[in-house]
Parts: structure tokens; C-alpha cells; sequence
């Protein structure tokens, strides 16, 4: 065990927030600090957690919910609990939000049947659903990251151009105002299937709807995650140490062939 450096991952509302499999991107990363000898805690920041818990988290986690759990979340997610949660983003704390919580962090929701819920606003979005007849977004995604910071740091990492795998399901249609897009959708629907952007980026806050879970099949993300969480809480620089990703990145190919997306120069993440 390396002592110099733990990490205490953030889970939000794990056992109300955890569709579709996001539970496996908390497990990516817990697993690939270990693998490296970091010390690494996992706190539940559900209805029993405090501000203080909320404040000293290195790296937030945000899974998926439906309508009604996502209604007990922001009933929870109020008062000082809520302006600690947008403390840490806005100063830089890093994260992943899958689906429901990235609604959670923008503007509102508002569900097909039942009330509009408003969210912390932290990102300038909205998400409606269109009714309970409309047909769900559902299938495979690709991705190609455009956020500007972020891609650039991506592109250092792995030393080429990143595209994320992952699988969407959800029926809210989100639009964004003045956030930036995570990427540009290559296959699939993305925030509503329409204007052609997938997810958002903010600080050091990724918002996607990209299920599966998103970081084991694009560990470079993770990576990028526990770096940034990193440097932020020892104020240093610090580069992880390869991992072997061979299989990643194989299942990677073989669902790019799958899907016949040919994609130039695809980030291949610390592959030895």
C-alpha cells in the first residue's frame, strides 16, 4: 500500500441512485487505486450523510434513478447538504454524473406524468420528458469528447483523440444553455437526438447518459478522474502509473467493428 495518497470516493444516494449498472464506475475507479497501492474509502452520501461528509470527498460519483427515487433525492438534497454538493464542483472537485444526476444538477426535470422537480442549477441545462408514449433513447453510444479542457487532457494522457463507449436509456430529452457539450454524439441519440451533443462538462464535473457503466470501458476517463482528484488534493503533479487495460481496449474494438464505427486514431489509454 502506498501510503502517500488515499482518495475518498463520493457516492451519491447509492442505493436510490444506482441504475443500469452505475455502481460499476464507483468499482473502476476504487479497483484502479488499488491496483496502484492508493488508498482508497468509498462514503455513501445518501440521507445520513452530513455537510461535513459532503466536504470531504476527493471525487463525487452520480448513478442513474427513476422519477419517483430521483422526487426522494432532491427532497434530501436541500439547504446546506445541496450548497456543500455545489461547493466542491464549483472549486473543482472532480466527478462522473450518470442520467438522473445530471438532471439533478441542472435547472429541472420535468417527468412525464407528475410535477417539474428543480434541480441545484449548477449546469446550465434542462431536461423534459416528452410523455409517456414518447419512445425512450435507448441503444449503443459513441462519443467524441469536444469539451475543450478536457479533450486536451485526454489527448495528453493517451496520446490520441478520445471517443467514449456506452449505452444510453432514458427518456428525458436534455438541452443545454451556457455549458459546454462533453462531446459530439458518432453513434447514437445523445441529450435528445436532435442537436447532435451527448452530456455536458463543467469545472471538473462530467454529466452523461452514457450507462454500461461508462468508466470500465473507457478506463482513461477514470484515470483522468483520480488524477485530477489527486493533483487537486496534494497540490502537485502527479502521473498515474500504466495499467494493463489489453482487455478494455479489445472489448473496445470489437464494439467499434460491432457497430461499424471507423474511427482514426483511437485512444488506446495505457496500454502495455
Amino acid at each position: 500500500m502506498n501510503n502517500e495518497f488515499e482518495l475518498i470516493i463520493g457516492w451519491l444516494y447509492p442505493t436510490l441512485m444506482s441504475t443500469y449498472g452505475d455502481r460499476g464506475n464507483v468499482i473502476c475507479i476504487e479497483r484502479r487505486c488499488q491496483w496502484r497501492g492508493y488508498g482508497v474509502k468509498v462514503l455513501p452520501l445518501d440521507q445520513n450523510a452530513t455537510v461535513s461528509d459532503i466536504g470531504g470527498v476527493d471525487l463525487i460519483v452520480g448513478g442513474g434513478a427513476q422519477d419517483r427515487q430521483q422526487e426522494i433525492v432532491m427532497r434530501d438534497l436541500q439547504g446546506a447538504k445541496a450548497e456543500a454538493l455545489r461547493e466542491k464542483i464549483e472549486n473543482g472537485t472532480p466527478g462522473v454524473f450518470t442520467c438522473g444526476a445530471p438532471q439533478l444538477l441542472g435547472r429541472y426535470y420535468e417527468p412525464g406524468i407528475g410535477e417539474r422537480i428543480e434541480g441545484l442549477g449548477l449546469l446550465d441545462m434542462v431536461s423534459v420528458h416528452p410523455g409517456e408514449n414518447a419512445r425512450r433513447c435507448i441503444g449503443n453510444l459513441v462519443v467524441e469528447v469536444t469539451a475543450s479542457r478536457l479533450a486536451r487532457d485526454l489527448a495528453e494522457m493517451t496520446g490520441s483523440k478520445a471517443f467514449l463507449i456506452g449505452f444510453e436509456n432514458h427518456g428525458g430529452r436534455t438541452k443545454l444553455g451556457k455549458v459546454e457539450a462533453l462531446g459530439r454524439v458518432v453513434y447514437g441519440l445523445g441529450n435528445n437526438g436532435e442537436d447532435g451533443g451527448e452530456g455536458a462538462f463543467y469545472q471538473n464535473a462530467i454529466a452523461t447518459y452514457s450507462h454500461g457503466p461508462l468508466l470500465p470501458k473507457n478506463p482513461f476517463v477514470a484515470d483522468w478522474l483520480i488524477q485530477t482528484a489527486l493533483r487537486l488534493k496534494y497540490q502537485q503533479s502527479i502521473t498515474l502509473s500504466p495499467l494493463d487495460d489489453r482487455l478494455a481496449m479489445q472489448a473496445r474494438e470489437a464494439m467499434f467493428k460491432r457497430l461499424k464505427v471507423n474511427l482514426p486514431n483511437v485512444a488506446a489509454a495505457n496500454v502495455q
